[in-house]
């Protein structure tokens, strides 16, 4: 089943990415991905600030981090988000229609991480980058106005690989929860989602096998997509002590089934977990809040989970 308002929404998708030049290079895509998400953007909610930026050393490279931070000022939840685009492309501005969002509704400050893409710089770069920005938030939780117990770690696709991966080696920090929107957490291409859904909108699974080798660092890393719990959170011997989670995941999405096993790993570890089986919907969904009100239905309910936390 497909939610019919989808079909909207991918026509002027498939519309703006059609003037993409054959035979792009990764760096093209990124590129014209800036220029589809400018294009597609939603209005910016007036009681959000997301001017600030910041610079933080890491053993990765320094990293941006764009700050969303709701204008009514005090001490803030936070929530460190970072955007998905199969670890090649995206940014805190292709991902602003949803941080800021959350920021306006919770009242929250959400801090957008730029993180390294590749190919220049496969893993563990946008690890260490992600580790790095974690660390540094709580560090500076008073310049920042946030509580510095009060920290959420979240994002969609691969930004919610990134997360899961952050929030398991990094346990003991603390997170408050764990965000994860139509996440990879495995690079199984076997699974029933990844057949069934094989030729979805938005994202087909036969890119698929390119774009993890491009993120380890080329074929003779493959190994790292099965063998390392950074690279696959859901491969960890240990789920114990994690922070709950909120996973949504999309009936017609070729890594539905990635996000479901990965919750139904965190609740044999006695993770407090929220499923969203995004039925009717696809991976990006977020992406189609203008055309389909479902996909706002779920950022709403992404919200009110954080604010109940």
């Amino acid at each position: 089943m497909l939610n019919p308002q989808i079909n909207d929404f991918m026509a002027k998708w498939d519309a703006e990415w059609s003037t993409l030049k054959p035979g792009a290079t990764p760096q093209d895509r990124r590129a014209h991905f800036e220029v589809v998400a400018a294009n597609m953007a939603l209005t910016k909610p007036e009681d959000v600030d997301d001017s600030a930026e910041h610079w933080i050393d890491s053993d990765a490279g320094r990293v941006r981090v764009r700050v969303f931070r709701h204008n009514s000022g005090g001490v803030q939840d936070c929530l460190i988000y970072h955007h998905g685009g199969a670890f090649m492309q995206g940014s805190p501005e292709t991902h602003a229609d949803i941080t800021n969002r959350i920021a306006s509704w919770n009242k929250q400050t959400v801090v957008s991480v730029d993180y390294a893409l590749c190919p220049e710089h496969p893993f563990p770069a946008a690890f260490e980058q992600a580790r790095d920005v974690a660390k540094w938030c709580r560090a500076n939780a008073e310049t920042l106005g946030i509580n510095p117990q009060r920290i959420v770690i979240g994002g969609d696709s691969a930004g919610g690989n990134l997360s899961a991966a952050v929030a398991l080696a990094m346990r003991d920090f603390g997170f408050l929860g764990q965000l994860l929107i139509y996440p990879c957490t495995e690079f199984d291409l076997s699974r029933p989602s990844m057949i069934e859904n094989a030729e979805a909108p938005l994202l087909q699974t036969r890119g698929m096998p390119g774009v993890n080798r491009m993120y380890v660092g080329g074929a003779e890393n493959e190994n790292l997509l099965t063998e390392d719990p950074r690279v696959a959170p859901y491969i960890a011997d240990d789920h114990t002590g994690l922070a709950p989670a909120f996973i949504a995941v999309a009936e017609n999405d070729p890594l539905r089934d990635s996000g479901v096993i990965y919750a139904e790993k965190l609740r044999d570890a006695g993770i407090p977990v929220v499923l969203d089986m995004g039925d009717g919907l696809i991976h990006g969904y977020l992406r189609s809040m203008e055309y389909c009100d479902d996909a706002v239905t779920k950022l709403r309910s992404m919200s009110t989970w954080l604010a109940a936390l």
